[in-house]
């Protein structure tokens, strides 16, 4: 069963909220500090799991030492965003494991960052959109060699070099992946990242936020 991710960029007008505090002397409870700006999906419609491994340690078959994993709702999250969570979560009890990440967060992420895998074996036949793709350690997953033989980049993953060949109308490559490999550009991270950035100017850079959950 597949994994996907939901979720919605919320941002605090922290000045708004500071000038009312100082107008009325004391903390308005009126005001909602954190609100709904722009949900997820429209940015990313998700469909790959190295992401949600990177950030969020979820499907985390690669090894990444996760940004933001299991911190629940922020205890000042938006109601809209809330109620959103809530109702998904009544109406599939598949739902759960919120989380959030502020953009500073993201902004400053060491993009060379490698998970703690050795390589990512990545199968492509045919020249499908399809790929198949292996965590690597110490040895070669048994299923490859056994369908393709040994692999020429060498016996053991230990001394291999990175690299790509072909086999038959199949591609393989074997390669080390970082943060900008999954986050960066192409990775569809990339428009949630500049809408991010863009809402900073406005709110600030401790204004805005990213609370995700999945199912």
């Amino acid at each position: 069963m597949g994994t996907d991710i939901y979720g919605a960029i919320e941002v605090c007008d922290r000045i708004r909220v500071a000038a009312l505090d100082d107008l009325l002397g004391i903390a308005s409870s009126d005001e909602e500090p954190w609100t709904h700006g722009i949900d997820l999906h429209p940015l990313y419609p998700g469909g790959d799991y190295s992401p949600l491994g990177c950030l969020f340690g979820i499907r985390n078959w690669n090894g990444w030492e996760p940004v933001a994993e299991g911190r629940g709702l922020p205890p000042d999250v938006s109601e809209a965003v809330r109620q959103n969570y809530e109702h998904l979560a009544q109406v599939d009890a598949a739902i759960g494991r919120s989380t959030w990440v502020s953009w500073p967060e993201l902004r400053d992420l060491d993009m060379t960052i490698t998970p703690l895998a050795r390589g990512v074996l990545d199968v492509n036949k045919n020249g499908s959109s399809l790929h198949h793709c292996y965590r690597v350690e110490d040895e070669w997953p048994a299923e490859v060699v056994a369908e393709f033989g040994p692999l020429p980049v060498g016996e053991s993953p230990v001394s291999a070099a990175y690299g790509t060949w072909q086999h038959g109308t199949t591609t393989l490559v074997y390669k080390q992946v970082t943060r900008n490999d999954v986050l960066g550009p192409g990775t569809g991270w990339e428009h949630v990242f500049a809408v991010m950035r863009v809402l900073a100017q406005r709110f600030g850079e401790e204004g805005v936020r990213l609370v995700a959950w999945f199912d």
